[in-house]
């Protein structure tokens, strides 16, 4: 009996039945604060998409001129301190890298379309000097100005770097499954492993596929590397084109207007000996936010017709089907 009644006490004890309900109470509290608190992030996710919009409008609108981060900044309507960060956030580059990569794209546009003077195309997008814009241009997309205004725009082929130039990871290797959101069965896939966040320059490894295929890099140079994806349709499907506010062009991601390009990235990547690292890629259409493909992009209709998409590409890539 006694045990009965100091339970029965304890039950009408007013902390007790206060600490009783408390699960109760933090569990209503937590489904009431979490949607909120959801979206509140992706309402300052799309605050910040926005501003980052703006200053790449205003790159696109002054692409001639020497902008600075302030000008940016003010275009974004934020402090120069948090436009950077958050630039650098939303995009993957900082402001004046993204900006650089916008004035080569401009300048392959403007090769592959008009008859400007090579000089008169480097003041245009920002350049004081056509030296150093020739030079930035071939290291950048792979080949000088003339030659890819020569090519229409077009790669012949893309060339790895050669193996002497880095050493090699023995028994190691860097795998991925490379998938196309949308499947396009007349897409040509191009995955190159790069230095950094914008596939430039050569690759130091790299594949052709024709279909969403798993791609094996074996004996990778060590360090630390990005995974870019690119698909270019043989067919003529148009790219779609995006004016901003002020009616720059911001159908950035294909080179022709009949080259619709889409665009994947992982990384970075550590690849160290006796190590393979994975990973996946799933393509989608590029967004304004992505920074630009600067690499030329190879003539897919020459390199489907001729047959030249290889099931093992220069590095010992092996291909298989994903399931």
């Amino acid at each position: 009996m006694v045990v009965e009644e100091r339970s029965s006490s304890s039950v009408a004890n007013p902390l007790f039945l206060h600490f009783q309900g408390l699960p109760q109470q933090l569990g209503k509290a937590c489904r009431a604060f979490l949607p909120a608190n959801l979206a509140k992030g992706k309402l300052m996710d799309d605050v910040s998409e926005a501003a980052v919009l703006r200053a790449i409008d205003e790159m696109h609108a002054r692409l001639g001129e020497q902008l600075t981060v302030d000008d940016l900044a003010r275009a974004a309507m934020f402090s120069k301190f948090h436009f950077t960060r958050m630039f650098q956030r939303v995009t993957g580059v900082s402001p004046g890298r993204f900006l650089s990569a916008l004035r080569l794209q401009r300048a392959k546009e403007l090769l592959a379309s008009t008859p400007m003077r090579v000089a008169d195309i480097s003041v245009s997008v920002g350049y004081n000097s056509v030296g150093t814009f020739s030079s930035r241009f071939s290291r950048s997309v792979g080949m000088s100005p003339t030659i890819y205004r020569r090519c229409a725009g077009y790669a012949m082929e893309i060339r790895d770097q050669a193996d002497g130039l880095r050493p090699r990871l023995a028994d190691a290797g860097l795998s991925c499954d490379v998938v196309l959101a949308e499947q396009d069965h007349d897409a040509m896939i191009f995955v190159g492993l790069f230095a950094g966040r914008i596939p430039e320059g050569r690759p130091a490894r790299c594949a052709v596929l024709r279909a969403s295929a798993r791609v094996r890099f074996d004996n990778p140079p060590p360090g630390s590397w990005y995974l870019h994806a690119q698909s270019i349709s043989v067919g003529d499907a148009p790219a779609v084109s995006k004016l901003g506010p002020s009616g720059a062009s911001w159908g950035l991601y294909a080179d022709r207007a009949d080259r619709p390009v889409a665009v994947a990235s992982a990384g970075p990547i550590l690849l160290r000996p006796g190590t393979t690292a994975s990973t996946k890629l799933i393509l989608r259409p590029g967004r304004v936010l992505d920074p630009p493909v600067l690499l030329a992009l190879l003539d897919v209709r020459t390199y489907a017709l001729t047959g030249r998409a290889q099931s093992r590409n220069r590095a010992g890539s092996e291909l298989a089907s994903v399931a």
